[in-house]
């Protein structure tokens, strides 16, 4: 029925040779439906773990679900080639009574394939494929025409058996632009509060996922729709009740909405600089005020109280040093000023600032804020500040970008290692940016021998 790859298909053929039942499912027979590309292979069968690590002495089994990983480095013998992949193998299995609402409290071996599918979140993971049919007994193959996420069975019972299927859910819409069937969507905000019992490292991946999806915006609107939003991004949460539309100001949009188009048109594939155009202006609950005469609204240093609570979200969702520190900075420098009035120097000061490996990131977030604002993507203003920032950074930057170092500052002046090297060279640093002689090297030594 589908084309497998030869390895995948030798390893079904040897296994039922020996007498085994054994099925591709999950996520992988899901994307043979759909033509996409598959990166974990996962099977079930009928075989307990000792009897498949007979077939394979190669494989390793060391966790309470009794999944064997098999490495496909087979003899040629065994009728399988060669290869690096690592297959997981899991028995048929039930499971009993969830206490931490992520983990049964046991597990025990099923007799067939359809109570180990039974067990499973949605339909359109509750396939199974031998190679020559698919067993599809909860009609997740209709689901997955008709482009809906749906529980198997019993929607509250499978998402108290494990919480985080709350997320999986929509993380599984926003990549596949699917819908959420409308049982378990009810279900979903019924239980909504059941994600704080679930690792905010676990939370972090779902997040990031949607985030990086096809259709990251949708998906933070199913967030907050189904209630999940305030549980995981309370700060973002508020922001719906917030408005934004008053005399002199150009946002049509209430601050969570304008989070929301900031982010589906932020042109950025990067997961982080998507996470600071969601969250750029959440400061503005916390600064909202509405002048009574005039029904000016303001969000005076919104941005400095964003910083404050980036930094509290990095910290909760367990970013790395290197994700914080970029997603704080954006949120931080995002309401920079774009003047033809500007210096050189206050370009240099903005691109220290914002870090020169994170320039393309402000400025693909400063293009969803806009277009999320309702204005056009971009101005003659803001085109001639990316200009400036390509010309400013062809000019020294700092001290090490000029043409001489400290040795041909000691071997000119004669002198040794000390104080005096780096005041030299600061002063022929200020010298080029301002630019009364050029950074060619041999300038340079000019003016360092006219300090003799």
């Amino acid at each position: 029925m589908f084309k497998l790859p030869e390895d995948i298909n030798h390893f079904l053929k040897f296994f039922q040779k020996q007498g085994f039942q054994i099925y591709i499912v999950g996520g992988a027979v899901r994307s043979l439906l759909m033509n996409l590309p598959i990166k974990n292979w996962d099977f079930t069968t009928n075989a307990k773990p000792e009897e498949i690590i007979k077939l394979f002495p190669q494989a390793f089994y060391n966790n309470q679900y009794g999944t064997v990983s098999v490495p496909l480095k087979i003899n040629q013998s065994d009728d399988l080639k060669p290869s690096q992949l690592i297959l997981e193998v899991t028995p048929f299995r039930k499971e009993g009574k969830y206490l931490d609402f992520r983990h049964p409290k046991k597990i025990s071996w099923a007799k067939t394939l359809k109570e180990d599918l039974s067990r499973r979140d949605f339909t359109i993971n509750a396939m199974a494929y031998d190679g020559k049919k698919i067993i599809d007994p909860f009609d997740g193959r209709k689901d997955l025409q008709n482009k809906l996420i749906k529980a198997v069975g019993n929607p509250d019972e499978r998402f108290n058996e494990d919480a985080l299927r709350l997320l999986r859910a929509i993380r599984l819409a926003s990549e596949l632009g699917f819908f959420i069937e409308e049982e378990t969507k009810k279900s979903i905000k019924k239980n909504a509060r059941l994600i704080t019992k679930i690792s905010w490292e676990r939370i972090r991946d779902e997040l990031l996922r949607i985030l990086a999806s096809h259709y990251p915006a949708e998906g933070i609107i199913f967030l907050k729709n189904t209630n999940l939003l305030k549980y995981i991004l309370p700060e973002l949460d508020v922001c719906f009740a917030i408005p934004q539309k008053s005399p002199k100001r150009h946002h049509i949009f209430d601050v969570g909405t304008h989070s929301i188009m900031s982010l589906k048109y932020c042109p950025s594939k990067d997961v982080i600089t998507r996470l600071a155009t969601l969250l750029h202006d959440i400061g503005k609950a916390k600064t909202y005020r509405r002048d009574e005469t005039t029904g000016l609204i303001t969000f005076y240093n919104h941005e400095i109280v964003g910083t404050k609570l980036a930094k509290e979200i990095a910290h909760r969702l367990k970013l790395s040093n290197e994700q914080t520190d970029k997603f704080v900075r954006l949120v931080k420098y995002h309401q920079f000023t774009v003047s033809e009035l500007q210096t050189d120097n206050a370009i240099r000061r903005f691109i220290r600032e914002v870090g020169k490996e994170n320039l393309p990131d402000i400025l693909d977030l400063r293009t969803g804020d806009r277009i999320g604002s309702g204005a056009k993507p971009t101005s003659w203003r803001l085109e001639l500040f990316k200009k400036r920032l390509v010309e400013v950074q062809k000019e020294p930057f700092k001290i090490t970008d000029l043409k001489i170092n400290g040795n041909d500052v000691m071997k000119i002046l004669k002198i040794k290692p000390g104080p005096k090297v780096g005041q030299v060279l600061k002063k022929l640093f200020d010298q080029v940016v301002n630019k009364k002689i050029e950074n060619k090297r041999e300038a340079l030594i000019n003016e360092i021998k006219k300090m003799n």
